[in-house]
């Protein structure tokens, strides 16, 4: 059932464009399918060879060259818990099943003159990617930098023109391995309308799912944002585990498609992280667990680089009318003071979230938390309510203090999809949207008994969808929709809303 809630104007036609090529060598996306394996969460976060097996072909195997360099990735992984991608053996297999690259291309950090491509080379051989103007066809050439073969690197694309269409494809030896496209951001003073896609729990039932993926392209998104509980897996300390998770992520058909056609914004959660609910430094880890696992993270995602010698992965970046500001609600926690302010983000990501929230002259601000920011599903376990109140608290009221408006917050972790109102005693309503229904796996139910801040709601189970904001700044007043899709297309929930509603009250 599709609910329709209008807050504000009427809605109007999306007008950006975004390039849309299809990697070379990976099959097309069919109109629908159904999964050949059905693989449940609690099989996949124990992740043996055979239930990675049946990940891997759950919507239909990948050629085969990639299928065979992952099983023999994984092997080498499995058997050596200090391999890396550029372990000889590995890249070995990527020469024997003829692959230029092991992972990639993934798209991130558009700006108004470009983007950067993640790649990981599986040789030495020189790789270009050529851009095309999709109007006027006109091409530039940016060479990757050399890297040591199974080392990410990340290609900068800049010079190009702001709010505008680009197709580009990896070029080795002269011939093309791969293709995408993607649109430049717009300047931050134009008008217009822009699409974000968001959502968290894919895990790594929902990374190979054609039908999602297919939806989010069709739906010209300027941005995906993953909330946490992506690829990896319940690894705990295993970093060589890790690593085979994201091997398979990126021999997956499905996400090439997404990767290279959108670009991505990822944090993490708790499965991603070491294992259900584990954060900070868990007792049975240490300090230097902590940091191998934010190491690759950092290898295998194309966030916004930062510069500040930060601990967490946290991030900001701006997106025309857009700054998105994602948290790291994980490996900043401070286990031994639970509930006390300061526990939950630290305080180094605190300072720097106050600050990105001061500074910011975007329109809108879409925040991050791969946990709920509210209270009302499950009691807030293992969220903002049970570890840091007081700091959650400080936030809510320097954006009422300081009359920040357009600011909108999205969640995870909770299977499901929801939303709520968050009432504050100035008689504002914060805005919350969780879209943790990306795997379509259990959790609690969608529907909080007597809860009258609830928008909406619904099971986790089997239920596969994405969440949508469409930033409208051409009117008088700015507004954003709020939209549900699942994976057939279909939008079933929209609600509207005026700047001024997100507009603390003075």
């Amino acid at each position: 059932m599709k609910s329709i809630h209008t807050f504000s104007f009427g809605r109007r036609p999306f007008i950006a464009a975004l390039g849309a090529g299809i990697a070379t060598g990976f099959r097309a996306l069919a109109d629908a399918a159904a999964p050949l394996f059905k693989v449940s969460l609690k099989e996949a976060h124990k992740g043996t060879l055979e239930i990675d097996t049946r990940l891997l072909d759950s919507y239909g195997a990948p050629p085969e060259p990639f299928r065979q360099f992952y099983l023999d990735a994984r092997a080498i992984f499995a058997a050596n818990p200090k391999a890396d991608f550029t372990d000889a053996a590995i890249v070995k297999a990527a020469a024997t099943h003829g692959l230029p690259v092991m992972g990639g291309p993934m798209l991130g950090n558009v700006t108004t003159e470009g983007a950067t491509v993640w790649l990981r080379p599986a040789t030495t051989t020189a790789l270009t990617i050529q851009t095309k103007h999709t109007t006027t066809k006109a091409e530039q050439t940016f060479r990757a930098p050399a890297v040591e073969p199974g080392r990410e690197t990340r290609i900068e694309l800049r010079g190009l023109k702001a709010d505008t269409a680009y197709e580009y494809a990896v070029m080795a030896n002269n011939e093309p391995i791969a293709t995408g496209g993607f649109t430049t951001a717009p300047p931050p003073a134009d008008k217009g309308e822009l699409r974000i896609a968001f959502g968290s729990c894919m895990h790594k039932v929902g990374v190979h799912n054609p039908n999602t993926v297919r939806e989010i392209l069709k739906r010209k998104p300027r941005a995906m944002l993953l909330l946490g509980d992506i690829a990896a897996d319940d690894r705990e300390g295993q970093i060589n585990m890790h690593r085979a998770d994201y091997q398979l992520r990126d021999v997956s058909t499905a996400w090439k498609q997404l990767a290279s056609n959108v670009p991505v914004y990822a944090a993490w959660d708790d499965h991603d992280y070491f294992n259900n609910d584990l954060s900070g430094v868990p007792k049975r880890l240490t300090a230097a667990d902590r940091d191998g696992v934010r190491g690759v993270w950092h290898q295998n995602w194309n966030n916004p680089p930062a510069n500040d010698g930060r601990e967490g992965i946290y991030f900001n970046t701006r997106t025309g009318p857009v700054e998105i500001i994602m948290l790291d609600t994980r490996s900043c926690r401070d286990n031994a003071r639970q509930g006390e302010r300061g526990s939950y983000l630290g305080e180094r990501q605190m300072a720097w979230l106050t600050k990105t929230l001061r500074d910011s002259t975007a329109p809108f601000k879409v925040i991050s938390s791969g946990t709920m920011w509210s209270d009302y599903v499950t009691k807030a376990k293992d969220s903002w309510g049970t570890w840091d109140p007081q700091a959650r608290e400080e936030i809510f009221r320097l954006i009422e203090q300081e009359n920040i408006g357009g600011v909108l917050l999205i969640s995870g972790d909770r299977h499901g999809a929801r939303g709520f109102k968050i009432p504050r005693p100035s008689g504002f309503d914060f805005l919350e949207f969780e879209a943790a229904s990306l795997g379509g796996v259990p959790g609690p139910k969608g529907l909080v008994a007597n809860c009258p801040e609830q928008l909406f709601g619904y099971d986790g189970l089997d239920f596969i969808a994405f969440g949508e904001f469409t930033f409208d700044t051409r009117g008088a007043e700015p507004r954003v929709t709020f939209r549900l899709i699942d994976q057939t297309g279909a939008v079933l929930e929209e609600y509207a809303f005026g700047y001024d509603q997100l507009k603390p009250r003075t």
